[in-house]
Order: C-alpha cells, then sequence, then structure tokens
C-alpha cells in the first residue's frame, strides 16, 4: 500500500536535503537557519506575478506574508512554494562561488537546431534529452527504456586526471578507490532478480587498471545472462591486441572510448590506433566524450577522424560540473545552465549541474557532421536524459497505481492535474459530465486533482476560463513504505506533458548498432499495470474512492 503525502507535507527541510545531495561541501540547512520568515517580493516570473524573497524579521513580517498569500489564493501559494525551494536550492549554490548564466527558460537556440536535427532525419527522443542521427547502441536504447540495464565497477581508480570527472562526487568515492566493488556478488544478486537484464555495462574508474577481472567480469556476465549485451568504458590507452581478443573471446559487444579534449596529439593517436584495432573483432565501436563549449573546432577535427577510423557512432555528452574543481572551469570562462533544472530532485547521477551552451554545442556538432555527409551515427545525451533513467526506475512500475495519476513518457514523472479554489466546482462539473468519476479532493490546500487525460475535456467546457496547475510527483520511500512525493506545482500552459511512449515506439522500430535487434530490449513490465491503493496520511482509503 503507497501513501500520498499531502502537499503542505513539502517543507523547506526537504528542499535543503536535495540542495546538499547535489552540493556535499556545503549545508543549506545551515543557509536555512539565518532566516525567520518568507516574505512574497515582486520577481522576474511573470506567469504567476511574484516570487519568494527570504528576510530577516518578526511579527509584522510575519503579518505581511499572511496577507499576500491570502491575496494570492491557493493556486498561487501552491507555485509560490516551489518557487521558493528553487530560490533557496540556487541561492545555496551560489554561495559555494559557482556562477549561473543569465536566467533563460526559453532555450531558442535549442529549439532552432531540434528543428533542423529533426529536418536532417533526427530523432527527438524523450522530450528532447537525447536526439539521436542514425542508429543508437543498444545500451543507450535500454538506458532510459522499459527494461532492466545495469552499470557495474571494478575500482573507483583511473590513470587519468580529467579535470570534470564525476566521480568524485559519488558516495564513498574514497573508500572503492582503496577496496575493489564486489562485482562477482552483485552479477550473482542480479541473477537473483525476477528479469533478466538487457544490458550490462562495465565503468569506473578505469576497469582497466584490473585487466584480468574485466575479462573474468564480462566471461561471468556473458554466462549468466547469454542474451545481454556487454560493453566496457575504457579510456583505450591500457588496451593491447592480446587483450582485445581476450575481451572478445569473454563476449564483449561493445567497446566505449573516452577521447579528452585536452589530450596530448601522441596520447590521442595512441588511442585512435587501439579504436582501429579493437575495430577488427569487437561488434560495435563506439566514442563518449563531452562537449566543452568553445572546443566546436576540435571536435569537428576529431568526428572526421573517427568517421574515417569506421567508428560506429558517437555519444555528445552535455558538459557537466560535478561540484568540485570550480577553478578550473572559471578560468575556461564558463558558466552553469539557469535554470538548472525544470524539477529539483535528489538525482543520484553524479554530474551534478549542466554547463551553459554545451547542449547547444552538441546539437550543433551533429548538424554539422550531417551536413559535411559523415556516416557515423551521432547522439546527443545530456544530464537531464541521465536523470529520466533514475526516474523511470522509480516510477513506471507504479504508473496505474492512481486514476487521479498519469506516467508522463518523456520525462517519467507521475502527473495529476489541480483546479483551484473558485476553480473546482466547474471542473468538476465539467468532468463528471464528460464521465469522469476519479477525483481527489484536499480541502485543506482547497485543490482538485484528476488525470492529465482528461485535460482537453476540461478545456472544452471552460476554455481558459479555469487556471489549472501540473503537479509533477516520484515514487519514493519512507521507513519502507512507498509513497507519492510532490516535487512540483506549475501553470499547466508552461508545463511538459505526454501520455503515450512515442520515444519506446521509435526505438523498437528502429535498427541498432552492430546489428542488434532492438525488440530484444523492450521487455514487458508487469508492474506497470499495478492497481495499489494510494492512502493519504490522515485520509482513509474510502474517501479517494
Amino acid at each position: 500500500m503507497a501513501r500520498v503525502f499531502p502537499r503542505r507535507l513539502v517543507d523547506w527541510e526537504g528542499a535543503a536535503g536535495w540542495a546538499w545531495r547535489l552540493a556535499p561541501f556545503f549545508s543549506v540547512k545551515s543557509l536555512m537557519s539565518q532566516y525567520i520568515v518568507i516574505m512574497y517580493v515582486p520577481a522576474r516570473r511573470t506567469w504567476h506575478g511574484y516570487g519568494i524573497g527570504v528576510v530577516r524579521g518578526g511579527m509584522m513580517a510575519n503579518e505581511m506574508a499572511r496577507e499576500a498569500q491570502a491575496e494570492h489564493g491557493a493556486r498561487h501559494r501552491a507555485i509560490d512554494r516551489y518557487c521558493a525551494i528553487e530560490d533557496e536550492f540556487m541561492a545555496g549554490l551560489e554561495a559555494t562561488g559557482i556562477a549561473f548564466a543569465a536566467r533563460d527558460e526559453e532555450r531558442a537556440e535549442r529549439t532552432r537546431l531540434h528543428v533542423a536535427l529533426k529536418e536532417a532525419g533526427a530523432r527527438i527522443r524523450n522530450g528532447g534529452a537525447s536526439v539521436a542521427l542514425g542508429p543508437l547502441s543498444v545500451g543507450c536504447v535500454a538506458c532510459t527504456g522499459p527494461c532492466v540495464s545495469r552499470s557495474f565497477a571494478l575500482t573507483n581508480n583511473c590513470h587519468r586526471d580529467c579535470f570534470f570527472c564525476f566521480n568524485p562526487n559519488q558516495e564513498d568515492f574514497a573508500y572503492w578507490c582503496e577496496h575493489p566493488f564486489p562485482w562477482r556478488r552483485q552479477l550473482d544478486e542480479l541473477a537473483a532478480e525476477p528479469e533478466a537484464p538487457a544490458c550490462i555495462a562495465l565503468t569506473g574508474g578505469e576497469p582497466l587498471l584490473m585487466a584480468d577481472e574485466a575479462v573474468a567480469f564480462f566471461a561471468r556476465a556473458a554466462e549468466l545472462f547469454p542474451r545481454a549485451h556487454l560493453r566496457l568504458y575504457t579510456s583505450g590507452d591500457l588496451l593491447t591486441r592480446e587483450l582485445i581478443d581476450r575481451l572478445a573471446k569473454a563476449g564483449l559487444d561493445e567497446i566505449r572510448f573516452s577521447v579528452k579534449q585536452d589530450d596530448e596529439p601522441p596520447m590521442l593517436e595512441k588511442v585512435c590506433e587501439r579504436m582501429a584495432w579493437a575495430r577488427e573483432v569487437i561488434p560495435t565501436i563506439m566514442v563518449e566524450m563531452p562537449v566543452i563549449p568553445g572546443t566546436e573546432i576540435f571536435m569537428e577535427r576529431l568526428l572526421v577522424r573517427l568517421d574515417g577510423l569506421g567508428v560506429d557512432g558517437v555519444n555528445l555528452l552535455e558538459f557537466a560540473y560535478a561540484m568540485w574543481n570550480w577553478p578550473v572551469f572559471e578560468s575556461l570562462g564558463l558558466t552553469l545552465r539557469n535554470p538548472p533544472r525544470r524539477v529539483l530532485f535528489d538525482y543520484t547521477y553524479a554530474g551534478a549541474l549542466a554547463v551553459q551552451d554545451s547542449e547547444e554545442a552538441c546539437l550543433g556538432l551533429m548538424l554539422w557532421a550531417r551536413q559535411r555527409g559523415l556516416r557515423l551515427s551521432l547522439h546527443y545525451c545530456s544530464l537531464e536524459n541521465k536523470h529520466r533513467a533514475q526516474v523511470r526506475n522509480m516510477n513506471e512500475a507504479s504508473a496505474r497505481i492512481h486514476p487521479c495519476y498519469g506516467f508522463d513518457y518523456d520525462d517519467y514523472f507521475l502527473k495529476t492535474v489541480l483546479a483551484f479554489g473558485a476553480d473546482r466546482e466547474p471542473v468538476r462539473r465539467a468532468l463528471r459530465a464528460a464521465g469522469c468519476t476519479a477525483l481527489r479532493d484536499d480541502p485543506e490546500e482547497q485543490a482538485l486533482s484528476f488525470h492529465p487525460r482528461w485535460i482537453p475535456e476540461v478545456r472544452r467546457a471552460l476554455g481558459s476560463e479555469a487556471a489549472l496547475c501540473l503537479s509533477t510527483n516520484v515514487i519514493a520511500q519512507r521507513d519502507g513504505v512507498p509513497y507519492l512525493r510532490e516535487l512540483k506545482v506549475e501553470p499547466l500552459s508552461s508545463a511538459p506533458l505526454r501520455l503515450d511512449p512515442v520515444t519506446d515506439e521509435a526505438d523498437e522500430g528502429a535498427p541498432c548498432l552492430g546489428g542488434y535487434p532492438a525488440t530484444d530490449i523492450f521487455c514487458s513490465i508487469s508492474a506497470a499495470s499495478s492497481s495499489a491503493e494510494i492512502v493519504c496520511v490522515d485520509t482513509s482509503a474510502s474517501e479517494l474512492k
């Protein structure tokens, strides 16, 4: 049985927890203790006219806040609650000394590039978080697909020294530098799960620092999961012909080489030579690298070189700041995208914060490569795309957990539509007239919620008279009990929403690199039809029906 915690229980402590997860070197909780009252002040958000400011104060400020909230009404209180969380989050991050670009929610250049790439034959996936030009690697399809895909490591150690490495931002990073990961036990535990994985990856650190263990890993994975696609992430310079042959015999399907923009020419030549060797015996050869704004000319030359080597595809990654080594980013003139995320949450991927203009640089390179006639496949993978893999894993098994919530197939959150205050009764009448019986009342928040599929019926009946909002949620755990955790409320007019699985359907019908059949990785998820009952805190189950 799952629980829905009412919006009134979403508190400042939770917001601080998210910021702390992303910035382990400071605590927003310590910042929050400085403030006594929340006060409404004019702000930048034109869609509701007010934002949140924080001031020191006492009874007079409290009274002003109460008056402002009463003037806004229930709808604005709900929206402003999450604007305040974002403001607190941003203030905490900026206190560490990092720099954000000017706020830009329109992303006009990104939109222009999406249009041009789509005209060139690209597939815009996962609501724009991923863009594919040509066949994808099986691993990329599986990453955010409806199947099991797992990554393992042997060690966090690495013989390279990349200033942007994500690993130091991972939990227990130092421990796993000093101790090997228990990969044998982890593979056995995966084998005991009810659903076999479609893809298995070995990453790091640098796996080939433990070359014999890497070969043993793939041999054991192939033995346990004979149908799984197996891939290796490596910088590539430690490969030998003999090691490549051993990996191929162990069942390896794909090598992803990590090429660095700051590699010296001799190192780049060495890695390219290893790619050519691997091309002879490994089914799929990929290159994966982040795109640092300002390195586009180098990247263009590299793409031409990789195309000539016969590389199957290149993953262009959005460059990200992993909450350490900011002076190097600053010395390169880099800033961070603002806002950093549409939805704040405790994302586990260690990349943390996207660098401004990296996405546009990736998309521009894809368009350039197609216009120049390069044959290799190209895939843009954003930081947001990695987050969506996590959210899908959390939410899809509960996609039908309650009739008022719908599963969004672009960002994989669970969403419900909200009508507030005086809008509730006309919306209720319109829904009843259309045949909708699944409605949920929240008297304390003065809110009525319903499934997003009924939006057209309400629009037809009321036009723009009802100021609807969209609530974004995840399935979380508290004391071992699943519950719906609300993350954001925003006006419906500015909220993304997709209820049909367009990316899955397109991926299932598209070829993958290496001739691997895409249909093999689209497994059914029986839990998605779950009819588990949601119970609100302080609300009986019967009141929800």
